[in-house]
């Protein structure tokens, strides 16, 4: 595998609904979730729950482990992304170079916000 990554699919309960986290990429202009590469060695719960806490400013509570989801990344190498269900202990949103914007929406409104069809698949794991 040439690059793992992971990161979580941070949910809360919404006024009606369960409400989801996605995050717009400025470097990309996309709607995704939160994510990243995992540093040497690190296990990769650890890496979903820094990298969460690094593009949103959340700390999280990891939930239940999500299937993984392999695609090519924008240089074309594979690319394995480990995901688990997280809810919001702490923390604020606080814009950055990675993330400069977030939104907490329902599930089927993610499903149309989600930029890419490996985000829509995994929603439909939660």
């Amino acid at each position: 595998m040439a690059v793992e990554a992971a990161g979580g699919v941070v949910l809360r309960d919404g006024p009606a609904e369960p409400e989801v986290l996605v995050v717009h990429r400025p470097s990309y202009d996309d709607w995704t979730f939160p994510k990243g590469k995992l540093n040497p060695g690190e296990p990769a719960l650890d890496g979903a729950l820094r990298e969460v806490e690094e593009e949103t400013g959340f700390t999280c509570r990891a939930g239940a482990e999500l299937p993984e989801v392999r695609y090519a990344d924008n240089l074309g190498r594979s690319k394995r992304v480990r995901y688990w269900t997280m809810t919001v202990t702490g923390g604020d949103f606080r814009p950055n170079h990675e993330v400069d914007k977030i939104r907490w929406i329902s599930l089927p409104d993610a499903a149309t916000t989600l930029s890419y069809p490996h985000d829509r698949e995994l929603l439909t794991s939660v």
